[in-house]
């Protein structure tokens, strides 16, 4: 894993097109050192909130506020299962905060958060908001939904796309309904350069396929990315609330920040340099002894005694230390993923892309709404340059900057409620 200044990342949330409350809430809590990313790694969350008035608006922004801080509170003591003890401490606290009041009957939300460390990503998940990781064209989904169609589809050993006349937004698992919650916590999935997570509420993976989703964060940086994602499925209508949160691994070391010479001695532990130290002093003073420097010889062989006494003392204290971190962290079972995606960018894709946007741009003309068109016609035109010359994926880009300045003006200037489908794979 990379070290604890080698990410870019960006966050966004919108209330959407149909929804007058935002009830979704996200979260970044980094290391502010090298020392702070070796004990606690930097953690990220997006929360849904769910119940009426703003009941789940005080439920996301409970989770959001307590999850981060209880984990870097207990993560000294026992590292990634502080991330479990905080997603239980929360629920805890949602959940009596809703029995304080019949008003806050149903208070409940999702919560997924995802835990960079030295060695590796975990996630840890409650509900539907959903982890995703980028690698190399491929988007696959680490978290699993708590939804009844997943869980269904689950017992029947189907995908959840093949299940059909099951409402797909029925939760089955939430931090706060009840008074015990199970909190699903994979890892660690191995961090490689290059790496792009992203976490988002159900208004961004309800409205935008995981290829979609993929290929614009891959491809555009994380703000950029963020605002474009959000912009897509407003623009399908955004019938809910839609979060996102973008991390992208920087390109160094996958195993430290930087690399850097250390003294050979520095990278032993100091029980196995004392146990070295003592052998040799061993040989020193036998031979001495054996040149007749006995009274020398005695006292390098206690010296030589002493050295390797501790060195077994201290093998002996890191091997239960060990013993005692092993026991506290979680197996190191391979995680799973859940489904995926191929998301490179080719030919099809980035036509579509294009009757997209000229679509949403013939709109605009019919309706004589105002944009800001020469903006737009250089992103396009860029674009249609890359496009003649087969750069597929500077061409999405300069695509995806048009589409967004067409968006944010319609956003603007329509009807509440009215919205534009340019669906990609249809």
């Amino acid at each position: 894993m990379t070290g604890h200044d080698t990410i870019e990342y960006a966050s966004l949330t919108d209330v959407g097109i149909r929804r007058s409350h935002n009830q979704d809430a996200h979260a970044t809590l980094l290391a502010s050192d090298e020392e702070q990313w070796k004990v606690r790694g930097h953690i990220f969350l997006v929360a849904d909130g769910m119940g009426a008035h703003a009941v789940g608006e005080l439920a996301s922004e409970l989770a959001v506020s307590i999850i981060p801080h209880t984990y870097h509170k207990y993560a000294p003591q026992n590292g990634v299962p502080a991330l479990r003890k905080a997603f239980v401490e929360a629920n805890a606290s949602i959940h009596a905060k809703g029995q304080q009041n019949p008003e806050f009957g149903g208070m409940g939300t999702t919560t997924t958060a995802l835990l960079l460390r030295p060695e590796g990503a975990w996630v840890g998940h409650v509900g539907d908001s959903r982890a995703y990781r980028v690698r190399d064209g491929v988007i696959e989904q680490m978290s699993f939904d708590h939804s009844l169609v997943w869980e269904m589809a689950r017992r029947q050993r189907i995908d959840p796309d093949g299940l059909a006349g099951i409402p797909s937004n029925v939760i089955v698992r939430s931090l706060g309904p009840e008074p015990l919650v199970q909190v699903d916590l994979e890892g660690p999935h191995a961090v490689e350069p290059g790496d792009v997570y992203l976490l988002c509420s159900d208004g961004l993976s309800g409205q935008v396929t995981d290829q979609e989703i993929g290929v614009v964060a891959s491809l555009l940086p994380p703000a950029e990315a963020c605002h474009f994602l959000v912009d897509l499925a407003n623009l399908r209508g955004g019938p809910d609330n839609i979060t996102v949160l973008i991390v992208k691994v920087g390109a160094q070391n996958a195993q430290g920040t930087t690399k850097e010479r250390r003294p050979w001695w520095r990278l032993l532990p100091w029980p196995v340099l004392s146990l070295i130290v003592g052998l040799l002093l061993v040989s020193l003073a036998g031979l001495l002894t054996a040149y007749e420097y006995r009274t020398l010889g005695i006292g390098f062989f206690v010296l030589a005694a002493a050295a390797i006494i501790a060195g077994v003392i201290g093998l002996s204290i890191t091997y239960g230390k060990e013993k005692r971190r092993q026991a506290q962290e979680p197996p190191a079972a391979k995680p799973r993923m859940y489904r995926q995606a191929n998301c490179v960018v080719d030919q099809p894709l980035v036509e579509k892309l294009t009757k997209a946007t000229a679509t949403l741009e013939q709109q605009f003309k019919e309706r004589n709404w105002t944009v800001d068109w020469t903006d737009y016609q250089e992103h396009a035109a860029q674009g249609n340059k890359f496009l003649s010359e087969q750069k597929l994926a500077d061409a999405f880009r300069e695509y995806c900057r048009a589409m967004r300045i067409l968006a944010e003006a319609l956003q603007r200037q329509r009807p509440r409620g009215e919205d534009f489908r340019p669906i990609w794979d249809k």
